[in-house]
């Protein structure tokens, strides 16, 4: 598989499946405010496209959708995504979907299994909502989790081949991460020989940790916005 990290957790990936499109998050930087009640009070998207939006769509064949937040499905992938385009999502999020006209939505496949995580612990982990993740041609895209059971779960019955981890220790002024850290990668790191990509970094206000906290941590892959990778 070849894994273009376009800005933080969207993915574009040629797969057995086509080319697939994961949490399109397509606005211009610094259009959308700060999340509140969060550290560094900066506009978002804190850095630009590296590429147009037209051309991140181009040649879709499917669209995974982990989760409705802001960050992973905006109103921008909204206006350029083909209505019919088909769009793979958690149950949680297909009825949201179907209300903003788009017609073939499905929550499961045949060939690409669904996850589950936490988006944090506690009460803030419970407010966060339901998120998954996704096994594609065996490379597991965890979605906005932090290290839990889950996870721990899915690698053990996935045995993926390759893991993309968002990470950054996003976090709210109060509480825990909301995703994982550079310890939750470590953990991951500790659970799987399987090489990492780490991804979900410097690009909305509230994700903390650099490039620079993952890059020492062997066996795992830190791309920049716009680089291609093989997995």
């Amino acid at each position: 598989m070849r894994l273009t990290l376009v800005r933080h957790a969207t993915l574009l990936l040629e797969t057995s499946h086509g080319r697939v499109l994961v949490d399109p998050m397509l606005r211009a930087a610094r259009t959308t405010p700060p999340i509140e009640n969060t550290p560094n009070q900066k506009r978002n998207p804190l850095v630009e496209l590296p590429l147009p939006r037209e051309q991140v769509v181009a040649g879709v064949d499917l669209c995974i959708v982990t989760h409705l937040h802001s960050d992973h499905f905006d109103d921008a992938a909204d206006e350029v995504l083909p209505r019919d385009l088909p769009i793979l999502t958690q149950p949680e999020s297909a009825e949201a979907l179907a209300a903003r006209g788009f017609t073939n939505i499905a929550v499961e496949h045949p060939a690409i299994p669904m996850t589950r995580g936490r988006h944090g612990r506690g009460e803030i982990g419970e407010a966060m909502g339901a998120v998954s993740g996704w096994v594609v041609d065996d490379v597991y895209i965890a979605g906005d989790t932090i290290w839990c059971d889950e996870v721990s779960d899915a690698l053990e019955r996935h045995r993926p081949r390759a893991v993309v981890l968002n990470a950054s220790g996003a976090r709210f002024n109060v509480g825990d991460p909301i995703v994982m850290d550079a310890i939750d990668v470590r953990r991951v790191r500790a659970a799987t020989d399987a090489p990492i990509a780490v991804v979900h970094l410097e690009a909305i206000n509230h994700c903390l940790e650099p490039r620079s906290a993952y890059r020492g941590i062997a066996g795992v892959h830190v791309p920049d916005d716009g680089e291609t990778i093989e997995l």
